[in-house]
């Protein structure tokens, strides 16, 4: 019988998921999704070779777990700061900040990595966490609108249009905050 490592046998495998979730993070920056097996997840989390198969059944179920696990983060500490911020023009300012500043850190990016490698069935599973941040910039966009400070014609096609904004990391988040506020109707964008 393997040796738990932990107080209990929840938080064991709690800490075993969390070095696997870290080994598979450092591989895909190493290598392409295809080039990485069960086998060199579990190497580089420490654990024997067939013991990541207690865990996960195969690549993919490391995958969507992995990415629950960091958009469950993500938003928790998204929705952290949204609560400090003061009406709708703020918490998108909040939101920006915070998608240019952490979003790196919690690996949410995974999606056009592995776009076409995963079967259909992972493919939405992982579609259900990124409806979790949609759902926090539907909400500020409401609200905006609501508020009279946003306007918005095309809910869809303005979140779409919002988090391309995102994307470039090299400009100034400055920049983007007041372009992607301009671009919400926000007259005093500074």
């Amino acid at each position: 019988m393997p040796k738990i490592s932990a107080d209990n046998l929840d938080e064991h495998r709690s800490q075993v998921q969390q070095r696997i979730f870290e080994a598979l993070a450092d591989l895909m920056t190493e290598h392409s999704f295809e080039a990485i097996s069960m086998a060199q997840i579990a190497a580089r989390a420490g654990l024997g070779r067939t013991a990541i198969y207690h865990h996960f059944s195969d690549r993919e179920a490391v995958v969507v777990a992995f990415a629950s696990h960091e958009t469950t983060k993500y938003v928790e500490r998204l929705r952290a700061a949204l609560d400090q911020a003061d009406g709708p023009v703020e918490e998108m300012r909040t939101y920006v900040r915070h998608n240019l500043t952490t979003g790196e850190q919690f690996h949410v990016g995974l999606g056009p990595m592995l776009s076409g490698r995963l079967s259909q069935e992972s493919r939405l599973a992982i579609r259900d966490h990124v409806i979790a941040v949609e759902d926090v910039l539907r909400d500020i966009l409401r609200a905006g609108v609501a508020a009279g400070d946003f306007v918005v014609e095309d809910e869809g096609a303005t979140m779409a249009l919002l988090h391309a904004c995102l994307g470039p990391r090299h400009l100034p988040p400055a920049s983007i905050e007041g372009f992607v506020l301009r671009g919400l109707g926000v007259a005093d964008a500074r």
